[in-house]
């Protein structure tokens, strides 16, 4: 007889911008505007650090919980770059990657059964994560609110939830939306948090990459209730070096380091020499990234809201949340297949990011990929759209 396996595996539904992009495989000479990765080469300091480390024989076991010179430069990163005053390296742990810090923090706070408020749209290995840890998702559609979290929606939820409600997934800049927030919002936000006494994993993986004004860390305002993730993906074309972090208070820290030590024990210590190059990079050295995004974001936005598409305002991160023009009769899902199969454009349907109605008029572009790729997609779905008038 065969033995059965752990229903929260076999029920877990497949992640669902990974089963798009498999939907696409028979399609040939398409022009991806799909996933977030980035359209520049990892910084060249941090590819000189790496290759040093391993000329150096950087190869053996590190620190379980981040390499010292690691966790020293990124606690002085947080410091200049959102005046996040951790006391120790101890309250960091470098993780594998965002994905990895979200999973060990979700297995650390949440027991069976728990629920975890999440803003939607999200990025959706984020329900899978919980589904992993058993916890319940809590959905918030913000599209009520102009794609916006605000505190009358956290209410809302919180009043209507049938199970303990332990925790708030805040992402922003978000994907896929693009959407951030002012001091005065964040702060009406935290004061909300608190009142529920939540618990706040604040994901700002996409802080660096924010166009207007600077970014404001939820770590800053509650400090003793967030669990801040952060990383190096996005911020410094590094997605392939899987480097996360994840900082907050110390007790819970240390909590938390027991999951991500039994799951991973430590990073390859080449890849956080590269990353304490890449920490210590001041932050116009980076520009051209910022630059490059920014007039990708302008270019694509236009180009789409001259071909009837209704676009989320975006603040940051490199996506396009768009609303089909009227003259669409399809769905978002069927569009976006038809586009691959007949338009030679890959873009991700909304319903891969939401689990409400709304998101079936919507598709995300990302924009990171270079201009010349960006200008060939958006070239295609011009023609495209033009032949279905036809």
């Amino acid at each position: 007889m065969t033995q059965p396996l752990n229903p929260l595996v076999t029920e877990l539904e497949p992640d669902r911008i990974l089963t798009f992009q498999k939907s696409l495989s028979n399609y040939s000479d398409l022009v991806y505007l799909t996933f977030g990765e980035p359209g520049f080469a990892s910084p060249k300091a941090v590819k000189e650090a790496t290759k040093k480390a391993i000329d150096d024989d950087r190869s053996h076991y590190g620190n379980s919980q981040g390499e010292l010179a690691l966790r020293q430069a990124a606690l002085a990163y947080l410091k200049d770059r959102y005046q996040l005053n951790y006391p120790s390296i101890d309250n960091l742990i470098m993780t594998a990657g965002v994905t990895e810090g979200i999973q060990a923090i979700f297995k650390t706070l949440l027991s069976a059964g728990d629920g975890l408020l999440i803003p939607d749209p999200a990025y959706g290995s984020y329900f899978a994560a919980l589904s992993l840890a058993g916890g319940i998702a809590l959905p918030i559609n913000t599209a009520k609110a102009d794609f916006k979290l605000t505190p009358a929606l956290v209410d809302e939820v919180i009043a209507s939830a049938t199970v303990p409600v332990r925790a708030i997934l805040f992402n922003y800049p978000n994907n896929p939306t693009g959407v951030s927030y002012s001091l005065a919002e964040l702060q009406a936000l935290a004061d909300c948090f608190e009142r529920h006494d939540l618990w706040v994993i604040s994901d700002e993986i996409y802080a660096e990459l924010t166009y207007e004004g600077h970014h404001q860390s939820m770590g800053k305002l509650l400090p003793e209730r967030s669990i801040v993730v952060n990383g190096l993906s996005k911020s410094h074309a590094m997605t392939g070096y899987r480097l996360g972090l994840i900082a907050g208070p110390l007790a819970l820290i240390e909590e938390i380091q027991k999951v991500h030590g039994s799951s991973v024990f430590s990073l390859p210590t080449f890849v956080q020499d590269g990353a304490v190059a890449a920490f210590k990079m001041d932050r116009d050295e980076l520009a051209y990234m910022i630059d490059g995004y920014r007039e990708r974001r302008d270019f694509a936005k236009k180009e789409l809201e001259e071909l009837g598409f209704e676009v989320v305002s975006p603040k940051g991160a490199f996506y396009l949340y768009a609303k089909l023009p009227d003259k669409v009769n399809l769905d978002a899902q069927d569009f976006a297949l038809d586009l691959a199969k007949n338009g030679g454009v890959a873009i991700i349907p909304g319903t891969a990011f939401s689990l409400f109605d709304e998101a079936k008029r919507y598709v995300r572009l990302s924009y990171a990929a270079d201009m010349a790729t960006l200008k060939a997609g958006l070239a295609r779905l011009k023609k495209y759209l033009a032949k279905q008038k036809d």
